[in-house]
This record gives structure tokens, sequence and C-alpha cells, in this order.
């Protein structure tokens, strides 16, 4: 099974660089992604008040992404679908496959009620998952459709013309982020966050469940085989020691800027539904909505990193947290071997994070593409 690369990305802040020279940087990064080979660029979406993404409208950054690539797809990791109006999804969508000449990925996912409460929605998971489900089924179908009838909750519309339509038929790939179960069945690539070990046993959920439901070999509508690979944070040096030494402050900046805002927020305000979820956790996401399959509990990320970090192997100075790595080329090469023997056929990075720099973030990028990508993507080291 052949191993394609992605990289995932939040686009956090830089303490006192201008917005507009992070943006130019992240593009130069890209245009490095680019030629580097990498399958396709993915960019999260957060908003206020979480501090760690700087382009809550993917669409505007990534239309400048279709501009500067050539070969290198791209698409949100994921669309918060609640806070989505779906027509304008559609149209977007459309617009950025155009712009590409093709190259658009679809990410989907429904966030959490506390960016729901702050957008002035109904700070419920059940609506949440209602929102998120009935956009998403409008959006599946106007993408390939004439004309758009549709009557639900949120949204109705009676004959409505469809005027754009995406590049790829029936739409673009779709994904879904942290659950393999219920990316299989509705037959979407994934991605996951944690180690090796729950990768593992991901992929053969994720497998079992893909061919119990859509047949066993069967592609995605697209045609292609589908995906399940792990957001692998990295440093790349030329030394283990170096790598360690810078990744290790950086990945607790990056967990403070995941979550600490969001949860100083809550407390401030005494937003108490907010700050404590049944497990515990910082409620960000909200409880499980109570018609849910079981495969839907969701948890909040900073408690799953939490988890891995305290279950993780520290025997290995290079695994940070059990999710993070940070080595020479030689380690990351050990790690790949260790990757492929999950079955994992998408290998996701993420080169810059927490406070790292942009110097640091292009020569683990550097490295990665002419120390190890060599193996994997054979015209890479042309």
């Amino acid at each position: 099974m052949t191993l394609q690369f992605g990289v995932f990305d939040h686009i956090e802040p830089v303490e006192g660089m201008p917005l507009q020279q992070i943006y130019d940087l992240r593009l130069e990064q890209i245009e490095a992604l680019d030629q580097a080979g990498f399958y396709a660029y993915h960019l999260a979406e957060h908003h206020t008040p979480a501090v760690h993404s700087l382009a809550p409208s993917q669409n505007v950054f990534l239309a400048a992404v279709s501009q500067r690539t050539t070969n290198l797809r791209f698409g949100p990791c994921v669309y918060v679908l609640p806070l989505h109006h779906p027509l304008r999804l559609i149209e977007e969508i459309s617009m950025l496959d155009h712009l590409s000449g093709g190259r658009m990925e679809i990410g989907v996912g429904r966030g959490g009620v506390m960016e729901a409460y702050f957008w002035g929605q109904e700070a419920d998971s059940d609506t949440n998952f209602e929102r998120y489900q009935e956009t998403l089924n409008i959006m599946r179908e106007g993408l390939n459709t004439d004309s758009l009838n549709y009557e639900g909750r949120f949204h109705s519309f009676d004959d409505l013309p469809m005027r754009l339509q995406p590049v790829q038929r029936p739409y673009p790939p779709l994904w879904y982020m942290r659950n393999a179960e219920t990316a299989a069945l509705e037959g979407m690539n994934t991605v996951i966050v944690g180690t090796l070990d729950s990768l593992r046993s991901e992929v053969v959920k994720y497998n079992r469940v893909w061919a119990e439901t859509h047949g066993e070999g069967a592609l995605t509508v697209q045609g292609q085989v589908p995906k399940i690979g792990l957001v692998v944070h990295m440093v790349v040096a030329d030394t283990d020691e170096e790598a360690i030494e810078i990744a290790t402050p950086a990945w607790d900046k990056y967990r403070w800027n995941l979550a600490a805002p969001r949860r100083l927020e809550a407390e401030k305000r005494g937003l108490t539904q907010f700050q404590s979820a049944p497990d515990g956790s910082f409620g960000f996401s909200g409880a499980r909505p109570a018609h849910l399959p079981d495969r839907e509990t969701r948890k909040d990320i900073e408690a799953e990193l939490e988890r891995f970090d305290t279950q993780s192997n520290r025997t290995d100075p290079t695994r940070l947290g059990g999710v993070a790595l940070a080595g020479s080329p030689d380690s990351v090469k050990r790690y790949m071997e260790e990757y492929e023997d999950t079955g994992a056929n998408y290998f996701v990075c993420s080169f810059q994070w927490g406070d790292l720099s942009h110097e640091v973030a292009m020569r683990s990028i550097d490295l990665f593409r002419n120390e190890v990508l060599p193996s994997y993507l054979p015209k890479a080291a042309e």
C-alpha cells in the first residue's frame, strides 16, 4: 500500500510578528510542500475566544493557497458545519475547486458547543449535532445537483437553481477527523489524533467498518482508495538532542494555546456549563448528544492529549507526550517503519506549532523532504 503525505495546520500566533507576515511565511512553507510532493494541506477552523487559529475563514486563506501551488491538494480539516450556511459553503467549495483546477478536499465536523455559544447559537450538543447533520446533507446534495430541494429544521429550499458546481464529481473527497468508525460509515477519509498504538487499532476498526458498509476493497465515491492517517506534530533536526530541546517547550506552548484561553474565558464569564465535562475534562465540546450512537462519544482534544501523555512510552525521548515526534532524520525513519506497520496509508505532518519559528519549521520540512521522503516518493528526490 502506497503511503501518501499531508500536512495539518492551525496557523498559530507568533509573538511580535504582524499577521500579514505570518500569512506570507506560511504560504512560503506551503509552496515548499507543493514542490516536495506532499498530497494535501489541511487547515483547521477555530474561532475566538480560541487563539490558536489565525485563519478562521479557511476559504479566504485557501484561495491564496490555490494560486501559490500547482499540485498540492488542500482543504479544511475541518469545516465546523454548524457555523456555516450550507448554500454559501456549496458556492465557495465550488469556487475553490475551480480556482485550483480540481484540488479541493473537504473535511467536516461539528466542532464544540462553546464556539456555538459565542456565535449566538444553541449551546447544547443535540441541536449542535442536528445542525451539523443537516448542513452536511444539504452540502452533499447541493454540490451534485442542478436544482436543490430540501426540507429541514434549520433550512428549506424549493427547487433552488445551483449555479455553481465543483470540478470533481460528485463532489470533492470528504474527510472526518478523530473518529475512524464514523468516517468509514460515511464513506469518508479520516485523520485521527493519538499514538501509534491507538492508530493501529483505529486502522483495524476503519478497515472493518469500511468493508462491512461499502464492500471489501470498495473505493470512495471519487474512485480513490480511502485514506486513514495520524497527525504527527514534529521537529526534525540534525540530532535527537537538538530536536528535543526545540520541541519540548513548543509542545507545552501548543497545549496551552489549544485550550487555556477558552477555559479562562469560560471561567471569567462564569460559564460553568463549559468548565467541566462529565469525565472531568474541560467541556468545550459539550456532552454527547443523547440520541447519538456510542461511537460519537466526543472528548475534548486537550483531555485526549493528557491521556496519551500519561500513557506514553517514556523509554523513547523522541516521542513527546506519546503523540509528537522530535528527532534526527534517522529517528524519524525508525518512526516511519513503525508507522507503516500500523497499516495506515496517510502520514500527516504538522511542522509549525506552539512557538516554533518559521525557520525551525522550514528546517524540519527540508530535512524531512531530503532525508525521509525519497524512500516513499521517488520523484521528491530528483
